[in-house]
């Protein structure tokens, strides 16, 4: 198994928001230090109010093994934390999470990212005749009200 690199606590704060576009592609892992009994707790809690998928951690799934708190929380964590805004608080778990830049991701377990990223991702060229156009419909109209 992978170890999961942590992003040390007095790295600056981040602003609010997707952070995917702002300093690369983030995930939201567990916190190795953080207790067993609270990071149970989190768990329970992205599993069942959180509404985060969990069966890829459930005995035979893709995720399950290794069979850790830690790896099942981390899963857990960043499935929330990529549907929920990529931001500070959709991976705080009551201080049992925080981001990593490197993708923790192994074998058949892959651990998403932010549908938001992957749409931003497409090519923006097809976008630029529709843009170019508009840009000069407006120009044109500028002018014209201008004389």
């Amino acid at each position: 198994t992978r170890p999961v690199i942590t992003i040390r606590p007095e790295s600056p704060v981040r602003p609010q928001g997707n952070t995917t576009f702002l300093d690369g592609t983030t995930w939201c892992v567990a916190r190795p230090s953080a207790s067993q009994a609270e990071l149970q707790r989190a768990l329970d809690w992205a599993c069942g109010i959180g509404r985060v998928d969990c069966s890829v951690i459930e005995r035979r799934g893709d995720c399950y093994e290794p069979d850790t708190i830690v790896s099942h929380a981390s899963f857990a964590f960043n499935a929330y934390y990529q549907s929920n805004g990529n931001n500070l608080i959709a991976c705080y778990f009551g201080g049992t999470a925080t981001l990593t830049k490197i993708n923790p991701s192994y074998g058949k377990c892959s651990y998403d990212v932010s549908k938001s990223e992957v749409a931003a991702a497409r090519s923006l060229s097809q976008y630029k005749p529709r843009w170019l156009r508009l840009m000069y419909i407006g120009v044109l109209l500028f002018l014209w009200r201008r004389s």
